[in-house]
């Protein structure tokens, strides 16, 4: 099988090369505008439409993190189901819906915003289509949530697209936010899930049988509810005092989640605390932003510590454990990963303390895409030979025993 065959023989190959190649393109040319624009070297021409801080925000929500829902649902959910994976066809045609979506905004300024809202909004509808088909074989209430989840995203893509054509209630702010939020709530439940569960045989593996992560019941199903909540109330147009309530009980409970897991046992593996850290981001991310909303403290902070440690932290984290274990590798993070690991929550520090660090904000502002860029490039060095290559051969088997009778 030719290299480009077996990338889109499985969904996680394509999508996951391409979230970490959107990951650093995207974010190289946001910081190249900030940097020209500070060190007053004139604005550089750019073919799209929306201001460029409204491309960057649209493009690693819709572009950076859709790919990775894509390649994490096109792989997890023929797993729940116990479907077959899409074939080599749909995955073409879902990789170019979004690739197609991500020229058509580059050139926004040049195509119809009709025809760039076609684009943009056509990859999510196809990929939850396929979703659904496979999670109404075996519906689990828990499981096809995450389709409304999902819709919530798209909906977010849709009042944006609706205000760059001009139309009235469109409203491009409060639809980045329900996206990005929407997308934190699919963390809230999915990282929710295997944190524990892969702490939990993490600990079995290793002989520890006692004090294992406690996950389930009335605590998980409300943190999930609080987290699609914020999401939800913050599509209305309500007071934001409202949804701010939300996001902060949101937070506290994913980490209250978090103090059952045993974070303290992960430490000497990297694959496991990324999960940890990550997630305890996306806890403190939503109770800066609720607060930042009830006026206390900065927005533009607590949406970069939710977007950079929380949502790019997850996805790096699920995405190279997920790379390793469908390739057959061992589940240890190759050194690179391991130090992206630690680099992008450094990142979403650096860039919350930014707004609020008076004349260092340029240079504190700079130095997070830095460590973001550094931090995935070391991912995409790593495992961009894992996700082309073929899949690792199994170990043989032990030799049986023989019996005695």
């Amino acid at each position: 099988m030719s290299v480009f065959a077996r990338i889109f023989s499985e969904s996680f190959r394509i999508f996951f090369l391409a979230t970490l190649i959107s990951a650093i393109v995207l974010l190289g040319v946001w910081l190249w505008i900030y940097s020209a624009d500070l060190m007053g070297l004139g604005s550089t021409e750019f073919p799209f439409a929306p201001a460029a801080m409204h491309w960057h925000a649209h493009e690693m929500i819709f572009g950076f993190a859709t790919a990775a829902v894509g390649g994490f649902f096109l792989t997890a959910v023929p797993n729940w189901t116990g479907a077959a994976g899409a074939r080599s066809r749909f995955i073409g045609t879902a990789a170019a819906l979004w690739l197609a979506a991500r020229i058509a905004v580059w050139f926004s300024g040049l195509l119809p915003p009709g025809v760039v809202a076609i684009i943009c909004l056509a990859f999510l509808p196809f990929l939850g289509a396929r979703i659904a088909m496979l999670l109404f074989k075996r519906p689990k209430p828990q499981n096809v949530i995450l389709l409304a989840v999902l819709a919530l995203i798209w909906a977010g893509e849709l009042l944006v697209q609706a205000d760059w054509m001009g139309w009235s209630w469109g409203d491009s702010g409060r639809g980045l936010r329900v996206a990005l939020l929407a997308l934190v709530a699919l963390i809230a439940v999915i990282g929710g899930r295997v944190t524990p569960a892969f702490t939990r045989n993490a600990m079995i593996r290793t002989g520890r049988e006692h004090d294992l992560p406690a996950s389930g019941g009335r605590l998980d199903l409300a943190g999930s509810a609080a987290a699609i909540a914020t999401a939800g109330l913050a599509a209305l147009p309500i007071p934001e005092v409202i949804p701010g309530a939300a996001a902060c009980i949101a937070g506290v409970l994913a980490l209250i989640r978090l103090a059952r897991w045993q974070s303290r046992w992960t430490r000497p593996f990297a694959i496991l605390w990324t999960l940890h850290l990550s997630y305890g981001l996306l806890g403190l991310g939503l109770i800066a932003l609720g607060l930042s909303w009830m006026g206390i403290g900065s927005e533009i902070a607590a949406i970069h510590l939710l977007g950079i440690g929380g949502t790019g932290g997850m996805i790096l984290s699920v995405l190279s454990r997920a790379s390793l274990g469908h390739t057959g590798r061992p589940l240890i993070a190759p050194r690179p990963v391991a130090i992206a690991y630690a680099l992008i929550p450094s990142a979403a520090v650096l860039r919350w303390l930014a707004p609020q660090a008076g004349t260092l904000e340029p240079l504190l502002t700079i130095a997070a895409g830095l460590l973001w860029l550094a931090g995935f490039s070391l991912a995409l060095a790593a495992m961009g030979p894992i996700l082309t290559a073929p899949r690792a051969p199994r170990e043989p088997a032990p030799p049986v025993p023989p019996h005695r009778s």
